[in-house]
């Protein structure tokens, strides 16, 4: 090799595996990092691209709570929400991030340290979301007094999916999402014979 060239890290690599088991063998072999740069970038993106959508994901839940509500129930209970299920993927996504940074050579810490950030955050907001919705004064309509009440649909309830309608309670009008198991259309007079969650009904036509 030309005097004052310095070998390359793969010929020092190579050259030391070459060597190695023999006596008087001094080439050190270089440890490459756990994760390549290329592969670091790409989880980075994925971590940051999971993130972006969480927080957005979290916005439109905000904007739009009754949509996701109707979406998520019977899953995870009250405490499982849209707003829950952003706020966990944006932390997820971030924390990960932010720990890939830190340390680049450890993938499943990353992971790991996102999961449970994201878990603590998705606990909480879909806690706090949670107690939103169900209030906390005593002119808040519990979810037994619902049942048996009549109602309207004031939008078209359709066989596979949610409309709404409006029902009187304690002398307050409420209005929650509602399906059923057959279509109905605006102004159908209904009852409410089932409660799916603390925003979403089940209604049938009223006799």
């Amino acid at each position: 090799m030309t005097d004052g060239m310095k070998p390359s890290p793969l010929a020092t690599l190579i050259a030391g595996r070459l060597r190695r088991g023999h006596p008087g063998a001094d080439v050190p072999v270089a440890c490459p990092n756990l994760l390549p740069s290329v592969e670091i970038g790409a989880w980075m993106t994925v971590f940051l691209i999971i993130g972006s959508f969480g927080v957005l994901f979290l916005l439109a839940s905000l904007i739009l709570g009754d949509f996701f509500d109707g979406i998520f129930d019977g899953v995870g209970g009250d405490l499982f929400s849209g707003a829950a299920l952003g706020g966990f993927l944006g932390v997820f996504g971030f924390v990960g991030a932010l720990t890939l940074t830190m340390a680049p050579d450890n993938l499943v810490l990353a992971i790991v340290v996102g999961l449970v950030a994201g878990i603590l955050v998705g606990l909480a907001v879909g806690w706090v979301t949670m107690k939103l919705r169900n209030g906390g004064d005593e002119h808040n309509v519990t979810s037994a007094s619902l049942v048996g009440l009549a109602g309207t649909v004031i939008s078209d309830v359709p066989a596979e999916g949610y409309g709404e309608v409006s029902v009187v309670s304690n002398g307050h009008i409420t209005k929650l999402n509602a399906r059923s198991r057959i279509p109905l259309t605006a102004g159908t007079p209904v009852e409410i014979s089932n409660v799916l969650s603390a925003t979403a009904v089940e209604v049938k036509p009223r006799d």
